[in-house]
């Protein structure tokens, strides 16, 4: 096989699976990891790629720190049937911690107004929302607020979490890359959501596909760690596959 039909076939692979592996299209090719990295290398130089570890995808994987005002203007119709999805989840006499992100402030507007609820969280915007609620008790958690996710973060919303262990945690997240695994853009509010995760019976992400083969500067954990992801039809089978094999349970909305 000529390097030309090698790159012909690694961006077929790429466009049907949205990821590439090293290891696999050695197998697949019969070649060595050190020209499938080199062909990998020619082909993003020639901006038909971006490579990452163990591999390559067709999108950047790189997210930056958005505004949740920027974000809420993305893949509404997604994040709103996720949203719907994820709060269909939430019982009477629940205790539940909501996290940041927009997919999760929306999950707070479809939650049932008549149901008996304990909140923890640590977003503004997800507490002015239930606040409207008569049966809903909702602690906010304190701490630095950032001004581009409306939600806090450090030493003192860790602390307060520790008296607590709540049945669900819903997770909106930044990026969700299968080897390294579940970020968002700030090293703080990564650290917050792990000890989220510590005092919860259940972790719940909410994301929409664009997430998906994206990683952010604060890691949060591994997939394995996690129990389901909400996400919409744009997430490939091949990567549905991957979560599945993890232990994930995925649910897609249409």
């Amino acid at each position: 096989m000529t390097n030309i039909e090698r790159h012909q076939y690694i961006m077929r692979q790429l466009q049907q699976k949205g990821v590439v592996n090293v290891l696999e299209l050695c197998r697949q090719l019969d070649v060595s990891s050190v020209t499938i990295r080199k062909d990998l290398k020619l082909l993003e130089e020639r901006q038909l790629l971006f490579r990452t570890h163990g591999g390559a995808t067709q999108v950047n994987p790189y997210t930056t720190d958005r505004t949740v005002f920027e974000k809420e203007k993305i893949q509404t119709a997604e994040k709103l049937a996720i949203a719907r999805e994820a709060a269909s989840l939430i019982i009477d006499n629940d205790s539940v911690i909501i996290a940041s992100g927009t997919t999760v402030q929306a999950m707070a507007k479809e939650i049932q107004p008549n149901l008996n609820l304990t909140v923890v969280t640590s977003a503004l915007n997800v507490a002015v929302q239930l606040v409207k609620h008569p049966h809903v008790e909702i602690l906010q958690l304190g701490g630095t607020l950032r001004k581009s996710s409306t939600s806090v973060a450090g030493m003192y919303a860790e602390r307060i979490l520790a008296d607590f262990f709540c049945s669900k945690l819903f997770l909106g997240v930044d990026g969700i890359d299968l080897d390294f695994g579940l970020t968002t853009t700030n090293a703080q509010e990564a650290h917050l959501n792990r000890k989220m995760m510590e005092v919860s019976q259940k972790v719940i992400v909410l994301a929409d596909s664009t997430k998906f083969g994206k990683r952010g500067f604060g890691r949060i954990c591994g997939i394995e760690e996690i129990d389901r992801i909400i996400t919409d039809k744009g997430i490939s089978p091949h990567t549905v596959k991957e979560l599945e094999r993890a232990g994930v349970k995925v649910t897609v909305v249409q």
